[in-house]
């Protein structure tokens, strides 16, 4: 179980949920939304990003090493570029990762 220092704070969690995400229309076979900076609070945007890279782990998005946060059946991630330049937070519910999902395709 996270501590709570590893979850979201109330003032974030109450961002990512309220916020309209939009739906990545561009792969339909992956089920997945965003948030763009430029579109939202960017103060919160940025600790949400830092939230994300502090507390995830490990991963692999499209052969880019990459960080996922995961709370609740939500997984969040966000593309290597350093927080203040990074534009895009994305997210999915967990058992639609692209991660999971070439696992158990048995891919890298």
């Amino acid at each position: 179980m996270k501590s709570t220092a590893d979850v979201f704070s109330e003032d974030l969690r109450r961002f990512i949920n309220d916020e309209q995400w939009r739906s990545a229309n561009r792969m339909p076979d992956w089920p997945h939304e965003y948030l763009v900076r430029e579109r939202v609070d960017r103060k919160l945007f940025e600790r949400a990003v830092k939230h994300i890279r502090s507390n995830g782990y490990e991963g692999v998005f499209i052969h880019t090493q990459i960080r996922y946060y995961e709370e609740g059946d939500v997984v969040y991630w966000t593309i290597g570029a350093p927080v203040e330049e990074t534009v895009i937070i994305n997210r999915c519910r967990k058992g639609e990762s692209l991660e999971l999902r070439v696992r158990l395709q048995g891919g890298e």
